[in-house]
């Protein structure tokens, strides 16, 4: 009988020898730690923020990114205690996105005479 190596990872190539440890990555575990992200009121501020420079510079832009961080801070839905930074980013994302789409429609159309 002629002595092997690894012989029985080929018939069983998923077995704890031959994949990753049962031990969580160290990244993930660190991830818990902190929370995973940023927290509700932490996405309600920054939406806010985005929301007031979106009025001023990259509307079409920044009036998305603030309604998704008012969406998030809200926490996806509409039932429930909803914080105030939260409601005041939806809010002013989403005037600040149509008043960009009505700026791009009307700049895009004054010279040709569509209108």
């Amino acid at each position: 009988m002629m002595a092997s190596f690894g012989g029985s990872a080929r018939r069983h190539p998923r077995s704890r020898g031959r994949t990753w440890s049962g031990w969580g990555s160290p990244l993930l575990e660190r991830s818990r730690e902190l929370g995973g992200g940023p927290d509700r009121a932490t996405l309600g501020i920054i939406g806010v923020i985005c929301a007031v420079a979106g009025f001023f510079v990259l509307g079409i832009v920044l009036g998305p990114v603030a309604m998704v961080c008012g969406w998030l801070a809200m926490g996806r839905s509409w039932s429930g205690a909803r914080p105030v930074q939260a409601v005041v980013a939806l809010v002013l994302g989403a005037i600040d996105t149509l008043l960009a789409i009505i700026w791009l429609a009307s700049a895009t159309g004054s010279g040709y005479g569509m209108f």
